[in-house]
């Protein structure tokens, strides 16, 4: 294509690294669901578990799992899994491997909304207190597999912080629980995540509670749960955490119409980070012009923001918009000229 051509030309000037900290979640189609056996009836339970894990990882919606257009994939989930086996523990678990081209477009026909596999990163501070005391959960240590695997298994891409000495004084009890996230954003700055993750979970009674709250962009999002052990309050937190987060980047079908969209400061490297970025709009190159690229979108705008907003774009107010060119005039005497067809007009702006 020849508009495309010009722009891999354009774009071999000097790549710059991107402000994206957006991650692509990697194993967001393989599901790990505890089992008591290898007989046929535990498999089969726990493949229900894994398709029902699935459908909300990729949509956000509890009740997905449940809509009529999934009965017959519900009745017959091997007509969208690829492999599957049982792994060893402690606990044994049986490993579902879905097709992610199959998967993807059974819930579209049934009407789904899809949150795509560019999700934002997640730092996350955890304290936890017991009877042992009381400790900040570090990248590294033992006590980060319950949290790595509840994200994992919630399909979140989680970073935790090193856990030293300064940190441990900045990320008390009392600065997790607060309403002002200023004390932990400076100390996450090193981390470069999109979202800001602070929880303080206990134990109590035998029991584990733990209460959150979460900082993307300007948004702020809080709660509480509970849970038995600290795998399960875990995984009560990200289950949480991923359905307030999917509303706002998950692309509705027929909610709607398709949209015009531009993006200026165009280079290679940008090209591809935006590709990603546009995978659940069903995006399609319509023209290149230098630095200047136009897609064809579906998605609302809010969403095509909250979505852009990973890569750290900016919206280009509307009266910033280039002015259209002005027609040419013919010569006297000559031929009057055919006035070319008017370019199509984005609805959204952004740029680098």
């Amino acid at each position: 294509m020849r508009f495309f051509s010009r722009f891999l030309f354009a774009g071999c000037f000097s790549l710059v690294s991107l402000a994206s900290h957006a991650e692509t979640v990697k194993g967001l189609y393989q599901v790990r669901e505890p089992v008591s056996s290898q007989s046929s009836e535990e498999r089969d339970q726990a493949t229900q578990r894994a398709l029902d894990t699935l459908v909300l990882r990729l949509t956000g919606d509890p009740k997905a799992a449940q809509s009529p257009g999934l009965a017959a994939l519900r009745k017959d989930p091997q007509q969208i899994i690829s492999q599957y086996g049982f792994d060893a523990g402690p606990p044994e678990v049986l490993k579902v491997d879905f097709d992610p081209a199959s998967t993807e477009q059974a819930l579209r026909r049934a009407g789904l909304s899809l949150w795509g596999t560019n999700r934002p990163s997640i730092l996350s501070w955890w304290l936890n207190d017991s009877a042992e005391g009381s400790s900040l959960v570090g990248d590294g240590q033992s006590s980060a597999a319950p949290l790595r695997r509840a994200a994992q298994h919630r399909g979140l891409p989680l970073r935790l912080p090193l856990a030293d000495l300064s940190e441990q004084l900045v990320a008390t009890a009392p600065n997790l629980e607060g309403a002002d996230a200023t004390p932990l954003r400076a100390a996450s700055d090193r981390y470069s995540a999109d979202a800001l993750l602070a929880v303080h979970a206990r134990e109590e009674g035998g029991q584990w509670q733990a209460k959150w709250n979460m900082w993307l962009g300007d948004k702020k999002e809080a709660g509480s749960v509970q849970g038995v052990d600290q795998a399960a309050v875990a995984d009560a937190v990200m289950l949480a955490v991923s359905e307030r987060l999917a509303p706002r980047f998950v692309v509705k079908p027929g909610a709607s119409g398709e949209q015009l969209l531009e993006v200026q400061g165009m280079n290679l490297e940008r090209y591809a980070a935006l590709g990603r970025l546009l995978e659940p709009f069903r995006a399609r190159l319509q023209t290149v012009d230098g630095e200047r690229i136009l897609y064809r979108v579906n998605g609302s705008a809010e969403q095509l923001r909250s979505q852009l907003s990973l890569a750290k774009l900016q919206e280009v107010p509307a009266g910033e918009a280039p002015a259209p060119a002005a027609p040419a005039q013919p010569a006297e005497g000559a031929a009057p000229v055919v006035a070319p067809t008017p370019a199509p007009v984005p609805q959204l702006r952004f740029r680098w």
